[in-house]
Order: C-alpha cells, then sequence, then structure tokens
C-alpha cells in the first residue's frame, strides 16, 4: 500500500477501532488459479499473538478454506470511513481555484498467516461470539439457543472456521491532512450536512493528531 507517512495510521489503539467498528474484511489469498478476494466478518483479538488474531468462518462450499494451505500468507482489508471530497468545499477554491477533487477514507491492511479450523467447537465458539457482538444493540438480541438444536447443528456443518494470526498491520487515514487548516474544516462542515459524519469525525479527529 502506498502510504505518505503523513496518512500512517501508527497508533495501534486507531488501528484497533478500524478493526472493531468496520469487522467487513476482504479476505485476498493466492491460490492456483491466481488472487482470490472474499468478503467475511471477523471478530479481532488484539490478545492473541503478538499483533492479535482473526477468526471468521467460510461457506464449505467455498473452495477458499481448501485452496489455502495451512500456514499460507494472505491479507485481510478493513475499511473505515470512506467518501468523495468536492473542492468546492475549500475555501481556499473559491479565491485560487487550484483544488480538484479527492476521495478520503480510512483502511487497515492486516497481513498474516492462515490456519483452516474445521472442527465444530471453534466454529460454534466463532459463532457465538459474532452473534454476542451484532446482536448486543437489538431490543431482544438473537441467540443460537432460538433455533431448533439439530437446525444450528446443521447451518454448523455447513461453514468452516479459519484463524488468521497477524504479522504486520498497516494502516492508512487520508483525510486532507495535505490541506490548510480552513480548508480541512470546510470539508468537515460540508460532510456533516451532507450526512457524512462518520467521515467528518474521522477527519475532526486527525485536527488534533
Amino acid at each position: 500500500m502506498y502510504l505518505p507517512a503523513h496518512f500512517a495510521i501508527v497508533q495501534p489503539d486507531d488501528l484497533h477501532h478500524i478493526l472493531h467498528g468496520h469487522p467487513l474484511g476482504i479476505l485476498v489469498t493466492h491460490t492456483g488459479q491466481g488472487l482470490d478476494g472474499n468478503h467475511l466478518p471477523f471478530e479481532f483479538d488484539p490478545a492473541r499473538g503478538a499483533l492479535g488474531t482473526l477468526t471468521g468462518h467460510v461457506a464449505r462450499a467455498n473452495p477458499v478454506w481448501q485452496q489455502c494451505a495451512d500456514g499460507a500468507e494472505v491479507l485481510v482489508i478493513f475499511r473505515g470511513a470512506e467518501g468523495y471530497v468536492s473542492p468546492n468545499w475549500y475555501p481556499s477554491k473559491h479565491a485560487t481555484h487550484l483544488q480538484v477533487p479527492t476521495w478520503n477514507y480510512e483502511v487497515v491492511h492486516a497481513h498474516g498467516h492462515i490456519t483452516v479450523r474445521d472442527d465444530e467447537r471453534f466454529v460454534r465458539g466463532v459463532v457465538a461470539r459474532l452473534t454476542r457482538t451484532h446482536e448486543a444493540q437489538e431490543p431482544r438480541p438473537w441467540k443460537m439457543g432460538d433455533s431448533p438444536p439439530d437446525y444450528i447443528d446443521a447451518m454448523l456443518q455447513s461453514i468452516v472456521g479459519i484463524e488468521i494470526a497477524i504479522t504486520r498491520l498497516e494502516g492508512k487515514a487520508k483525510l486532507s491532512q495535505n490541506r490548510e487548516l480552513r480548508d480541512r474544516e470546510g470539508a468537515i462542515d460540508a460532510l456533516r450536512q451532507r450526512g457524512g459524519d462518520e467521515l467528518a469525525e474521522a477527519m475532526r479527529k486527525s485536527l488534533a493528531g
């Protein structure tokens, strides 16, 4: 990833914030047929391993779990806040007309080694934890016990677990840090007016960093 120093995310807590807040990752693998990408929700545990561990699952019908040898190097891409930025939002544009459109975004690349975990206990634990996390805000959170045991057993048999030991984390936050203060503030205000609160908040935080 092209990573100018002024866009680099260097604090582990900031990297972890994106992994927790945007858990749908793109698992990039290299197979005999070439590069492959799968979109999967991951659980991130920062306490397991030197840089943390990702766990998830894929459909048994998905060949990726058979195409990746245990220990193979993989990449998982997590996208955070992102959005288009118009030059019209920059006060300096109206004075000089020396601005162009751009796209602001946050992204984390998690490099690591994959292990396939084709066992029911592991898969059940992954599903239970993902469910607890993402059902937590529901008035009546769904849990596996809400469905008949034989139905859940059949569903678990149709998926395969994966585990990725992270070896390197790279983060990039392209949030107009290379613009003058009034232009950054103008873009933040314009985003808020258009419902882009998440990106606007990320840009606001970057002002203090």
